[in-house]
């Protein structure tokens, strides 16, 4: 079934079984800052196809929707275009990314709360003059044809398991074991202390433990 043991997993052990994504090394970013605050397309259109995958995995994995995640990938990088004169450069582009689209599922969770959803985000449309579409950069991480059965039960199973944690716990073991972010990138992407993100990361690997234990 879902891991090759059904015993009571160490939090090594549970990070190795639930990452599926290589951390991503951080790029020169140099230079590339000053033209995305001066409106460059073609610094945008590479914003976009350099993150938009990895801004994707983060998004279905805290949705567990992947409608929902496409939705929050677009806004993520809507809202990036717009406020890219604010960024300070404090943390990573990825990072600060990430931070963007968990502010928008936050929001979005609150919005979901008090009315039913009226609109659909395109897919199809254009970022300013970029001549990119979110819909056309955001990676498929769903089993191909090519991918075996295990693997894509074992997606499946982790989402699961994902969506039943409180949203704190689930934003912090994806970023921290999932993503492969450093702690320290994480607590700025959730802007929250050090001693927090490791609270939240245990009790998410605690709650993971019990919900996967029967795979």
């Amino acid at each position: 079934m879902f891991f090759s043991k059904a015993t009571t997993f160490g939090d090594e052990e549970l990070v190795r079984a639930i990452s599926t994504t290589v951390p991503e090394g951080r790029h020169t970013e140099n230079g590339f800052v000053d033209k995305l605050k001066a409106g460059d397309a073609a610094a945008f259109d590479t914003l976009v196809e350099r993150f938009s995958g990895s801004i994707f995995a983060v998004a279905l994995r805290i949705s567990a929707d992947r409608e929902e995640a496409e939705d929050l990938t677009q806004e993520t990088f809507l809202r990036a275009f717009r406020s890219i004169g604010g960024f300070r450069g404090d943390a990573s582009l990825k990072t600060w990314l990430i931070r963007i689209a968990i502010n928008q599922s936050r929001n979005r969770s609150r919005w979901w709360r008090r009315r039913r959803r009226d609109r659909t985000v395109s897919l199809d449309e254009q970022i300013s003059d970029s001549s990119v579409h979110i819909g056309d950069t955001i990676a498929d991480i769903t089993a191909g044809p090519e991918e075996d059965t295990l693997k894509r039960e074992r997606e499946t199973a982790l989402l699961r398991a994902l969506s039943t944690l409180k949203p704190i716990y689930r934003e912090a073991i994806v970023l921290a074991d999932i993503e492969g972010l450093t702690y320290a990138e994480c607590a700025a992407a959730l802007d929250i202390n050090m001693g927090t993100l490791k609270s939240r990361i245990a009790r998410a690997r605690e709650e993971l433990r019990s919900r996967l234990k029967d795979f």
